[in-house]
């Protein structure tokens, strides 16, 4: 079955033609670095396999996402490439065209989002760029699906694609260097095209000369480039070997796009631009995100979540509760099977579910600020503040990921340039309130802050926000000295999200929570409604002298100074180490909670406001779950860094609700 490689600049619309062509759903966002590594689906045809493989500016890797795409044009041969361009943005777009045309396999030339240049003002005959490069090229619009079932037609019979004939001349000195070193490479088994080759060795293409040390002595290739980089710079070129290449490169792409693009229309100040006077105003801007933000939390909250919500809890606690109950009767159960599934499974998973349409609310409102292009605008609000802190604001990106779930967050910050903010960025991405953590917030909030629901879930984002931040400039200064960082990130043009995409996005998004209730907590549920049905006498015995409650009690002590110190509190803890879901499904369980409003009623007497918020803080600084751990320790490959990220942020969570129960005390707040 043949292969076909899907490349592109960032946000060219490739992961939408990827969806469109295999029937397959990837994270699709209007922002850059949404691809971290290579997707691979069938093609609806059944033609072949489709490689989606991240966006890249060159084929000169610049952060550890795009090395996914040169290593694999390198190690791999597939049998056409797809080249997805941007027809708004035509100039740019097309270097990364010529190094792929260079590499000599068959391709495609996508022509993508021609209704945004348009719409701009801009006309884009194909048909010219067709004959100028030798290849097909086909007009799309990825996100709407329009052009791709000629992309399929193209790849059902990939083995007909024309093969590249177009090929630059460098110049008599460079043209020299490349034969010769040509020549070197032709006893190198399994080697791409060697012109190609050749052009990405002088270009110190890092992947490249990689590859070349493992097999060969790279020494006679390194002095026959020094030898054309000294003859350029003695002749009247005052350039570099490699930006030489680029600027022959650069040179052909803009006699190529004066002769395929017409002008003549081209808006002077279009709607992005408009938009962007505004939302990314010096003063305006950050102001205007903290509000839409607080609108965003308002509806997920008190408007719209909230109601459907009470809708949920009524129907489990209700219908669902009682007919188990009923059905278990009939059936003749043991009082140990029916208090398992009422009290432990339906109880337990059952009060994790009741938050389900306000965390399903959150993502489809995060989804439609991805999608519209707006939250990459934020990146860039973010920078001037986190560059002050140790960072740039791409790492922003992976930090509003964080808040669906940390695990894919943190594999988002491979798109990162720089190892030491991709480092960064790994550390400091579980202090971003993910979805796990809502259920917690939720509750606290609607027995302590009815009338203020939205603020107080808000206060805890920020919360998280804040401490990455100067947690941030600490490691910054005291782990990661004398390392510069480069802020580079693509603004998309603004556009309408599709309701199809923002009903994939969300459910992609939701779908994990969902698989956590099924999995996760119902197993987290079982178990700790097994350790408080049982202990050391026997079976169903008092809470206070289960397993749990003796379990509890040896936690307790160290939880005394943070105002939450029972064993109720501390049976909760350890628990939520696998998963944060299951800290409210424990409480069902300890509480015996018949519905979300008798849960509320024993938390109001064992918690204060001013305790709330002390275990609400711990709950978002303390150790991460099972699974982020594992994904930290893939992405930094070292244990070191893992159990250092596990332990600063136990230790910052108990500080923290150290000194706001502490500090509340003292000033009188209860």
């Amino acid at each position: 079955m043949s292969s076909i490689a899907l490349l592109g600049n960032p946000n060219t619309g490739k992961t939408s033609l990827f969806n469109t062509l295999t029937s397959s759903y990837e994270y699709v966002g209007n922002w850059a670095g949404v691809t971290v590594e290579k997707k691979i689906g069938s093609l609806k045809n059944g033609a072949g396999k489709l490689i989606d493989l991240p966006g890249i500016y060159s084929l000169h890797p610049l952060s550890r996402d795009e090395g996914v795409a040169t290593q694999y044009l390198i190690e791999e041969s597939p049998e056409a490439l797809i080249n997805i361009v941007d027809a708004s943005q035509l100039e740019r777009n097309l270097l990364l065209t010529l190094q792929l045309l260079e590499y000599g396999k068959p391709t495609v030339l996508g022509l993508n989002m021609i209704d945004v240049a348009k719409a701009r003002g801009i006309a884009v005959n194909h048909e010219v760029l067709q004959s100028r490069l030798g290849i097909t090229v086909l007009p799309l619009i990825a996100r709407t699906g329009k052009g791709s079932g000629q992309v399929l037609s193209v790849l059902e019979k990939a083995s007909t694609i024309p093969q590249v004939t177009f090929r630059l001349d460098y110049g008599e000195l460079t043209e020299g260097a490349i034969a010769s070193i040509v020549t070197e490479l032709k006893s190198i088994p399994g080697l791409p095209n060697l012109r190609w080759v050749a052009l990405q060795l002088m270009e110190q293409n890092p992947v490249v000369l990689e590859l070349l040390k493992k097999r060969m002595d790279i020494s006679r290739l390194m002095v026959i480039c020094d030898g054309c980089q000294n003859a350029l710079q003695s002749s009247k070129q005052a350039l570099t070997l490699p930006q030489w290449i680029r600027s022959v490169r650069m040179d052909y792409i803009r006699s190529l796009c004066a002769a395929a693009m017409d002008t003549t229309l081209l808006k002077p100040h279009n709607l992005t631009e408009r938009l962007d006077s505004i939302l990314t105003h010096r003063f305006l801007g950050l102001p205007l995100f903290i509000f839409f933000m607080y609108a965003m939390f308002k509806t997920t909250f008190d408007w719209v979540g909230g109601p459907l919500s009470d809708l949920v809890d009524g129907l489990i606690s209700g219908p669902i509760s009682t007919g188990a109950s009923s059905l278990l009767q009939t059936v003749g159960a043991s009082d140990f099977t029916h208090a398992l599934i009422v009290d432990g499974i339906i109880g337990g998973v059952g009060g994790v579910i009741v938050f389900v349409p306000q965390i399903f609310i959150l993502f489809l409102m995060i989804s439609f600020l991805e999608d519209s292009g707006y939250m990459a605008r934020v990146c860039l609000l973010m920078d001037s503040t986190m560059e002050r802190m140790g960072l740039n604001g791409k790492a922003f990106i992976p930090f509003i990921i964080g808040f669906g779930c940390n695990v894919p967050a943190i594999m988002a910050a491979r798109s990162i340039e720089q190892p030491k903010d991709r480092m960064l960025t790994t550390l400091l991405m579980p202090l971003m309130s993910c979805s796990a953590r809502l259920p917690v917030y939720l509750l606290f909030a609607a027995v302590f802050f009815p009338a203020q629901q939205a603020t107080a879930v808000l206060a805890m984002y920020v919360l998280g926000v804040v401490f990455a931040l100067i947690l941030c400039k600490l490691f910054s200064k005291h782990l990661f000295k004398n390392e510069s960082s480069v802020f580079i990130i693509e603004l998309p043009p603004y556009r309408m999200p599709q309701l199809k995409t923002l009903g994939r996005s969300t459910w992609e998004k939701g779908k994990g929570f969902l698989r956590k209730a099924g999995t996760i907590i119902l197993a987290g549920s079982v178990i700790i409604w097994l350790m408080s049905y049982a202990g050391p006498s026997g079976l169903n015995v008092e809470m206070d002298n289960s397993f749990l409650a003796k379990f509890g009690g040896l936690i307790a002590p160290l939880l005394h100074p943070l105002g939450f110190g029972t064993w109720q509190a501390g049976s909760t803890l350890v628990p939520g180490f696998l998963a944060k879901e299951v800290v409210v499904s424990t409480m069902n369980i300890i509480y015996h909670a018949p519905d979300a409003a008798g849960l509320e009623g024993q938390i109001s007497q064992v918690f204060t406001p001013l305790s709330s918020v002390s275990f609400m803080a711990f709950i978002l600084l303390y150790i991460p779950c099972l699974a982020t751990v594992g994904v930290i320790r893939k992405e930094t490959a070292s244990w070191k860094w893992t159990f250092f990220s596990m332990g600063y942020s136990l230790v910052l969570a108990y500080l923290v609700s150290l000194v706001i129960f502490q500090g509340g005390s003292l000033l009188g707040l209860s």
